[in-house]
């Protein structure tokens, strides 16, 4: 018997991947198909897949061409599967042709033409055309540009931040509505103070937001926007790209599975020293407050009893911190988060349980890799996961499905974006707070 395999991510399948795995077939006996994980899959860069792997293995199978289903998992694993299995013929599409020549050491490598015209790239890119611009100045613009071009059919189409449109090569648009009129969507990265402002304006021009967090500097505001987002279908989502890393993701999962026992402290620093070159006035709250608050708020919750503010100013008139330490107090445990933009200190994560912890070296928010520790540490566990553009482009990808799927959203809550708002409206006003010089 002829053993042939062949390996894909079978996406939105379509007739040439049905050809390619009839052709395939034909080759052998027994015709083994590999589907590629979610996770691998984004180690090759594949990340807008819009079928979920049990999708995608189900569209194969009711091809009825694959005698047997495998899910590809890790680099190399095609020469385990191979030699496990005892294969023949390795099989796979011209595209590829030479790259998988490494493999004649352990069978036959064949490469068939493939079906011409048609991909599920370009099926995608068709099926979600969304044009984004951009309103506002940060140092981080660039990254978020070069990441947008890794999302198919999601084109950063134009700009509006007066005086500084040529740093980035968009078309720059006179005045803000004159860029809402030109987009289907637009991420908000203008100074927090005028978040509430933009984001109403899109939702009334009809437009979908991603916003830079904090969507609002008032709970109040930030119920206002979602409520209008809801009731006239938009989708509005908060911008915090560590949020949609895997690693990230991984790590909140283990910490409330109770792998780590009862979690009694989250402790999250996030600081840094550069100067702000675009003349805008993020603060360290702004800046900083969101993502070293978000472990704290998805795994303990929001629903703390008290909180302190001890805070040194750099500039009291303009509320500018250089340094801010929050200590929160929970029925059941508590939390510290460190930020800061004129001090440094170690930027890790540490999450505390009664039966180990969870440690991510520093800097965290930008982890593919993290910890979980115990008193035996013969019972340690590393995890490693792959994160390209610090988490940028999957939060771009989740946006892009929303707005196309008209629903779901991002990863991070209503309720926690609330009381993100609500933490820095109070840090304004100067509530619980202690202030040193």
């Amino acid at each position: 018997m002829i053993k042939v395999i062949t390996y894909g991510t079978y996406d939105m399948l379509h007739y040439g991947h049905i050809r390619l795995l009839q052709r395939a077939k034909l080759l052998g006996d027994y015709l083994v198909v590999g589907v590629t994980s979610d996770d691998y899959d984004k180690t090759r860069g594949k990340i807008n897949n819009k079928q979920s792997l049990m999708e995608r293995i189900e569209a194969v199978r009711n091809t009825g061409y694959a005698d047997e289903i495998v899910v590809e998992e890790y680099e190399g694993q095609k020469i385990d599967d191979i030699k496990r299995m005892g294969i023949d013929i390795f099989t796979v599409g011209s595209d590829w042709e030479g790259y998988f020549d490494y493999l004649g050491e352990y069978c036959k490598v064949i490469y068939l033409p493939r079906t011409e015209g048609i991909s599920s790239s370009q099926i995608r890119t068709e099926k979600r055309k969304l044009r984004i611009g951009i309103a506002g100045v940060t140092s981080f613009i660039g990254k978020f540009i070069n990441e947008a071009k890794f999302v198919n059919g999601v084109n950063v189409s134009g700009i509006y931040a007066p005086g500084h449109e040529e740093l980035y090569g968009l078309s720059p648009a006179s005045s803000y509505s004159d860029l809402l009129g030109e987009v289907d969507a637009v991420y908000v990265v203008s100074e927090p103070r005028r978040h509430y402002q933009d984001i109403k304006a899109a939702l009334s021009a009809g437009r979908h937001v991603l916003c830079e967090s904090p969507v609002a500097l008032s709970s109040g505001e930030c119920s206002e926007l979602f409520s209008m987002a809801r009731e006239r279908g938009l989708i509005l989502m908060e911008g915090i790209k560590t949020a949609y890393s895997t690693a990230y993701a991984r790590l909140v999962l283990l910490a409330k599975s109770g792998k780590i026992g009862h979690v009694v402290s989250v402790d999250s620093v996030c600081t840094s020293l550069e100067e702000d070159t675009t003349g805008t006035s993020w603060n360290a709250m702004c800046k900083w407050g969101p993502t070293a608050l978000l472990p704290v708020m998805q795994i303990l919750g929001t629903g703390y009893r008290s909180k302190t503010f001890f805070t040194k100013f750099s500039d009291e008139r303009t509320n500018s911190d250089a340094f801010t330490k929050i200590d929160f107090v929970y029925p059941s445990a508590v939390a510290s988060i460190k930020i800061a933009r004129a001090a440094k200190s170690e930027g890790t994560l540490i999450v505390s349980g009664t039966k180990g912890y969870i440690y991510v070296p520093a800097p965290w928010w930008k982890t593919d890799y993290f910890e979980v520790r115990y008193e035996n540490q013969e019972r340690n566990n590393r995890y490693f996961y792959q994160l390209e553009g610090e988490g940028i482009r999957y939060e771009i990808v989740v946006f892009a499905k929303s707005v196309e799927l008209a629903g779901g959203g991002g990863v991070i809550s209503e309720e926690v974006s609330r009381t993100i708002a609500e933490i820095a409206s109070d840090f304004n006003d100067r509530k619980d707070m202690v202030t040193f010089s």
